[in-house]
């Protein structure tokens, strides 16, 4: 297993370099997009992270598979600091780096990654109020949803911003309920 600090030293520079690129050419929302298709194939796929970082693979077969599955998905650019990495040996950090590089977009741009648990799922509506409310709490021009469901919640929103958590489920409720008369 690597360490983390080890993986931020690794992922830093390359996740930098790609945002300078990104802004450079002002391709910088392409990459994020890519960038979260990416992260979003290696954790559905869990089989291609462990090829890309099996170190008995040669180089040349991993590019060969970045091509395969990347080539008319992603930006040519960025498929090509993708095989870098390869050729660096540094591919095993491409799931680190693609958070990193989303991290330092979004700190970039002032938007504000808001993690939402509801029981159902959300209607766009629901999203767009609650990207409001986020946006006016946390002043940024911006804000990225990531959903989630947990039917434990029974009802209501747990929303988690960096480490504030706003529980506005029902079982927060109760809960809460629960604290009070004990």
């Amino acid at each position: 297993m690597i360490s983390s600090t080890m993986a931020e030293k690794v992922v830093d520079p390359y996740a930098e370099a790609l945002i300078a690129l990104g802004s450079g050419q002002g391709l910088l929302d392409t990459f994020a997009a890519d960038m979260r298709f990416i992260a979003e194939v290696l954790r559905a796929t869990p089989e291609l992270g462990q090829f890309l970082a099996n170190p008995v693979i040669k180089a040349e077969a991993k590019k060969n598979l970045l091509q395969q599955v990347f080539a008319d998905q992603i930006h040519p650019l960025l498929l090509n600091a993708l095989k870098l990495l390869t050729d660096r040996r540094r591919i095993m950090f491409l799931g680190a780096a693609c958070r990193r590089f989303l991290d330092l977009q979004r700190k970039l741009q002032n938007i504000v990654l808001a993690e939402v648990t509801t029981a159902i799922p959300l209607t766009e509506a629901q999203q767009q109020s609650i990207r409001e409310r986020v946006m006016d709490f946390t002043r940024a021009s911006g804000v990225e949803l990531q959903t989630a469901q947990d039917p434990e919640l029974l009802g209501g929103v747990v929303i988690k911003i960096g480490s504030q958590v706003i529980d506005l489920s029902l079982r927060g409720q109760l809960r809460r309920l629960a604290l009070q008369l004990a």
